[in-house]
């Protein structure tokens, strides 16, 4: 859903917010992804593959990062007018502005008209917009043409693989790692943050700052900007700025295990996991790369192989953040016992 122009969390008070959302998450009696679809590589002339349509309204999918322009704040407001129902509302606002954006959420709030085709005429005019593709995804989907929406989401998932809308794509093409209430990326924990001077900066000028800071050849400096753009959903700029981290700290083990963690995927998990897992080998008394390494496993549904690692990490360097931050999380799970 939009999001309005959002604080940089994932450089602020970040443990707080993992320990609570992660205690919530595995807490549940089971771990259920999103229920859209899951059919890959199939036609619409497939039996099954195109169903009746949904009831009801699509869902609308806007994102505007740390966009604080009043068309950002407008449109945020209009979808989520629309995604309480209030159609006509919503129509008024996207009518005023002509940004694609504007037009996608036209197109829905006219679903009962003729939004479908609205939205497959905007995304033949904009053939390479991930924004317009995830949404005709979603369109087509609610009509019931299955396998029209797993190709479009795939195909966004690859020319937005920098954005938002490409990890967005890749949560409905992976249901079964997509959890309500998490973000899709899994978290970044690093045990430092910005200058409170940056850190009190509104969010578009604390992100410039950071992309400042890290322009020099300055580990630190990467890893927090990279840790802002890991949260803002940009995976592919992110793991640009922990390699370049890492290249230049080899030794740090925050770097490394961010380095590892910035490979991580939906779509191929095993990659992040083939560079964090030798690393306990590395640092084996380092509790930021087994902390991580339990994180990567909720991410892909393996509990109890995620809780042995926790209690690893809780065990390794007593005293840590990160040694802390895995036993505060284990205290909160039922029937688990950090040791």
């Amino acid at each position: 859903m939009a999001t309005e122009a959002r604080p940089l969390v994932s450089v602020r008070n970040r443990r707080v917010v993992v320990i609570v959302a992660l205690a919530a998450l595995i807490a549940a009696a089971a771990v259920v992804g999103v229920t859209l679809l899951q059919t890959r590589g199939e036609r619409t002339t497939v039996p099954g593959v195109v169903t009746t349509p949904r009831a009801g309204q699509p869902p609308l999918d806007l994102d505007f990062g740390v966009d604080t322009s009043a068309e950002a704040r407008a449109l945020t407001r209009a979808q989520a007018l629309y995604n309480a129902n209030r159609d006509a509302q919503a129509a008024a606002i996207f009518a005023r502005y002509h940004s694609l954006e504007a037009q996608i959420g036209s197109a829905f709030a006219a679903w009962k008209k003729n939004g479908l085709a609205e939205m497959h005429g905007l995304a033949a005019a904009n053939p390479t917009s991930s924004v317009a593709l995830l949404n005709l995804g979603i369109a087509d989907y609610w009509a019931g043409r299955n396998a029209d929406a797993v190709a479009e989401w795939e195909k966004t998932a690859k020319v937005g693989a920098d954005s938002p809308y490409g990890v967005r794509a890749e949560d409905l093409l992976h249901p079964k790692l997509s959890f309500p209430g998490l973000p899709s990326l899994p978290y970044l924990v690093l045990d430092f943050g910005p200058a409170p001077a940056i850190g009190r900066l509104p969010a578009p000028a604390e992100l410039a700052a950071l992309a400042r800071a890290a322009a020099k050849p300055n580990a630190r400096a990467k890893l927090l900007y990279g840790s802002a753009l890991w949260g803002l959903e940009r995976p592919l700029s992110a793991e640009r700025q922990f390699a370049a981290a890492a290249k230049l700290a080899p030794h740090d083990p925050v770097a490394r295990t961010a380095a590892a963690v910035g490979l991580f995927t939906k779509a191929n998990p095993v990659q992040a996991f083939s560079r964090l897992g030798p690393l306990t080998g590395v640092f084996p008394r380092a509790a930021v790369v087994r902390f991580h390494l339990g994180l990567l496993l909720l991410w892909s549904g393996e509990r109890q192989k995620a809780i042995t690692q926790l209690r690893l990490a809780a065990a390794d360097k007593p005293g840590s953040s990160y040694s802390e931050d895995a036993r505060r999380l284990l205290s909160r799970l039922p029937g688990t016992r950090s040791k």
